[in-house]
Formats: structure tokens, sequence, C-alpha cells
């Protein structure tokens, strides 16, 4: 395949009608793969009085069940090892991935040949819009093992000429080392990885970020690339472009990438994905108009292993466009957090991101890293929100800092919070997802 086919117009510059139309031929396919293949499914549509004739066009998905993360695990302890919604032979299984989540439980997921094939290409179509291109040497410091975002990113970057440097976690000075010696132009890693390993050069090799070299980061596993104050500190910090990628490691590792407008993420797996946006408290199918925030929702249009049908990603996003100076036609979105880690505090909804987003605007005055302290378990936060904050090497007075982070906090989120300014160094940093969240009572 052609380099230059990783910009594909005749999908990613689609008439809206024409790719509707695709999709809903697709989705009825996966549809009888479904109903002739997978248990689990026969089962849940059954439960919910649903049969196959129920589905003529796109608009009656919305009478058809959610598939939860929840079941999927209960359906692998009861019919291992990939559960009753497995749909392929397991002759035809090449390959396992596994995520942990909440529980400590893994959750594997089956790729068939052709499975990998699209995570491969969709992957490649992802850092490509990205802009990753075959002169690059792309490090990647984030895990290469069970993790969904390992191997199929080492195979999408391969696929697309670029040079793979498998690095992997928990190895700062080999990322360094390495990036000296290949002369390395690019990052893939999480955000928190990113401003981790600035203040590791600095410290441990006693240089600026900005000499290593690195001209482009590619983020992503947790929100932060797009929060524009830590966006704005990562490209400070290394001088580098900062984009963000989106994915479900039951999906496609990476589906929603930013292009170099740096204007929010391109849906990049059109004929492979059907997309919804849902409230995520009614389950309502809202709009594609920008503006418009609600969970993701993923049904596959062409899995053989595991296919799902309205998966709840609980991925909590915004629509910021339906249009780009790129020419993609694809809307573009930004993920603000998930539903399951977000707070309540006096009725309003308050996402750990965004309360870092708020900290982080007072940079350099602030480091950014902040943890929220709970005294119990969550969504219901008893106000104030307990914040604590790195101040940063250039604070001064810091009552008066400390004040004007709580005055913005309430202005932009509009709850009360207590912050705790603590010295630069104090809070953890993490190279994989950061943890935003401290559960004071699980250490007691």
């Amino acid at each position: 395949m052609r380099t230059d086919e990783y910009f594909d117009p005749e999908i990613e510059m689609m008439k809206p009608g024409d790719l509707q139309l695709l999709q809903q031929a697709k989705l009825a396919a996966q549809l009888d793969y479904l109903f002739a293949r997978s248990a689990f499914y026969r089962e849940k549509f059954a439960a919910a009085g649903i049969r196959r004739e129920d589905f003529c066009n796109l608009k009656d998905l919305a009478r058809f069940p959610f598939t939860a993360k929840e079941e999927l695990r209960e359906s692998q302890q009861a019919f291992p090892p990939l559960g009753s919604y497995m749909a392929a032979d397991m002759k035809d299984v090449i390959r396992l991935h596994a995520s942990t989540g909440t529980t400590g439980r893994p959750s594997f997921v089956g790729l068939t040949r052709k499975d990998a094939e699209i995570w491969t290409k969709v992957t490649a179509r992802s850092f490509y819009t990205q802009g990753i291109r075959p002169s690059d040497i792309v490090i990647h410091a984030t895990s290469l093992t069970m993790f969904a975002g390992g191997l199929p990113s080492k195979d999408a970057i391969e696929l697309i000429g670029a040079t793979f440097v498998p690095v992997g976690t928990g190895a700062s000075e080999k990322v360094v080392l390495y990036a000296m010696s290949l002369h390395a132009t690019a990052i893939h890693c999480t955000p928190s990885y990113a401003i981790y390993l600035a203040d590791y050069v600095r410290r441990e090799a006693k240089m600026d970020p900005r000499e290593l070299g690195i001209k482009k980061f590619v983020c992503g596993a947790e929100p932060g690339a797009g929060i524009p104050a830590v966006r704005a500190k990562i490209t400070e910090e290394w001088g580098a472009r900062v984009t963000e990628g989106l994915g479900n490691a039951d999906m496609v590792p990476i589906i929603f990438a930013e292009c170099p407008d740096q204007s929010g993420m391109h849906y990049n797996g059109q004929e492979y994905v059907y997309n919804e946006i849902i409230d995520p408290e009614s389950g309502e199918v809202l709009p594609i108009e920008t503006g418009v925030s609600g969970e993701l929702v993923y049904t596959s249009l062409e899995r053989e292993c595991s296919p799902l049908l309205r998966f709840r990603t609980r991925d909590r996003v915004t629509i910021l466009g339906t249009s780009c100076k790129c020419g993609r036609t694809s809307y573009k979105l930004r993920c603000v957090g998930r539903t399951d880690d977000m707070l309540i505090v006096l009725g309003v909804n308050v996402f750990p991101s965004a309360v870092r987003d708020v900290v982080s605007s007072f940079y350099p005055r602030m480091t950014g890293e902040v943890q929220i302290l709970l005294d119990q378990p969550g969504p219901g936060v008893k106000p104030p929100l307990r914040v604590m904050a790195e101040v940063g090497t250039e604070a001064q007075d810091q009552a008066t800092l400390q004040k004007k982070v709580e005055e913005k906090i309430k202005s932009v989120l509009t709850v009360p919070a207590a912050v705790q300014l603590v010295p630069a160094g104090t809070l953890p940093r993490f190279e994989m997802k950061g943890q935003l969240i401290r559960k004071l009572f699980e250490e007691r």
C-alpha cells in the first residue's frame, strides 16, 4: 500500500449521506453475523424482544440494547476464555490482548487475522492523521505487552513506513539515550508521561528537554493532550507539536485522532465502527452537532471474533466541529473524562481532568500536577472539593495564589474548592495513565 493512501479521500472525505448508506449496509451484515454466531447477543436480543427484522436503517439501532463492559467480564468468567459473545472459532484467533480495568481481573480481547488487519489499518490512519510519516523515528514509550495500544501501534507505525523504537514503560533513561543516539523525531506516550519525562530530563540528564530534538508527541490513553493548558505545557517544555488520539481496547486501539490543525480528534474508522453519542443518564441518542456532549457508544461493522453492538465506552465527549481545514468530513470531538470518574459536587458534574485544566492554566506558578482527595466513595462529594496542587518554580505569595486558584475553580467549574498547595515534585508522576483521584478512605 502506498503511504499517501493513509489519507484515504474515498472514506475520509466521503459525503455524510453516502457514509450512512455504507454503514447501514455493513451493520445489516454484522447483525446477520451476530444472530448466527453469537449466543450472547441472541439471548440479549431475545430478552429485549428484538428480532433481526427490527433493523432496516441506522435509526433502528436505537431500539437495540446497550452492551456494558461488566456484561463482557461476566460472560468471560462464565464462558472462558472469551465469553459467549465470541463469534469466531478459537483456531482462527491469532492474538489476544487484555485490560484489567478497575476490578483487577483481566478482560481479554481476541483478534482474527481480519480483525488484526482492520486494527492496523485504522490505527495507521490515525497515526497518519496525527502527522506520523515514513521519515519519522518514533519512540514508543508506553506498554508493549497485553496493552491494546502496544503491538497494534507497532504494526501501524511500521505499516506507514516510519521507524518504530520499542522502549516501553519504566525506561526513561533509555528514552533519553535512544532519542539522542537515533535522532528520534516523535514519541508515542500518555500526556502524563510527556510531562514526567520533561522533569526527568532536567533532573537526571541535566538537559533542557528541547535539546533532544523531539518534534512530535502523539498522545493518548487518557484525557490531557487536548486540554489547552496541558497541551501548552508539553509544547513549551519540548518545543514539539502535541496531538491526541482516542480508542478503546474492545473496539480499536486508536479510532479518533487529531490532525495538525489541532481542533479536535477526527473519527477515523468510519467504515469499520459506527458511533453514537448518547445522554449517559437517559440513554437517548443525541445529534452529531457542534457543542453536543455525551457518552461515546461503539458498534462494530466487520468484527469477527468479538463483535460488539452499542458498547458503552464510558468516555464523555464533546463534539467540536463537523468540518475541518484538512478536508476530512468526519466530525471532531474532545474527550473530557470518563462518566465513571465523574464527581458530583452540589449537583454539578465535575471531571478530574477539568480540575487539572484549571490548575494548569496557572503554569509556571503551578506545575499542573493535581490530586483530588476523596474522604468517601463518589460520585457524590461533600463540598468543598479538596484539591492538592503543586506550586511551580515562579510562585511567590502562596496565600494569594491559593485564593486565586480556588476562585478560578469556582468561576469555571461552579463548585467550591479547598486547595492545598504543596512543593513541586511532591505528587506522584505516572508513566502510563495519570491518577488524578486519591481515595483516602481506602488508605485508612
